[in-house]
């Protein structure tokens, strides 16, 4: 069974960055696509990046201050967040899917308990 856990969540001023972790064990990641997601108070939980198993999606957001990569070798994927603003503030969460082609949140089999990013001014 695949175990997943984050890890990397603080309490950081906004414009400065994190690294959130996620470490899988009980199974390789390997052909399985991953991503991040987030929840924030009140909110509904929204797709931050996802990479797919077989490498068909891009690994930048939209606004180019989240970057996710993943270390095969350490069975662990990454997501970097740069210029982190007041709004970034949520739980993260990792997943994974065993379907090597979808990022869509329903498609995740395997989640994390969440790691909390929280910005301040």
């Amino acid at each position: 069974q695949l175990q997943l856990v984050e890890s990397g969540g603080d309490l950081v001023q906004s414009g400065g960055s994190l690294r959130l972790s996620c470490e899988a064990s009980g199974l390789s990641l390997d052909g399985y696509s991953i991503g991040w997601f987030r929840q924030a108070p009140r909110k509904a939980r929204e797709g931050v990046l996802c990479l797919m198993g077989g490498g068909g999606s891009t690994n930048d957001s939209v606004d180019g201050r989240f970057t996710i990569s993943r270390d095969n070798a350490k069975n662990t994927f990454y997501l970097q967040i740069n210029n982190l603003k007041l709004e970034d503030t949520a739980t993260y969460f990792c997943a994974a899917a065993r379907a090597p082609d979808v990022c869509d949140i329903y498609d995740m089999d395997h989640w994390g308990k969440g790691t909390l990013v929280a910005v301040f001014s």
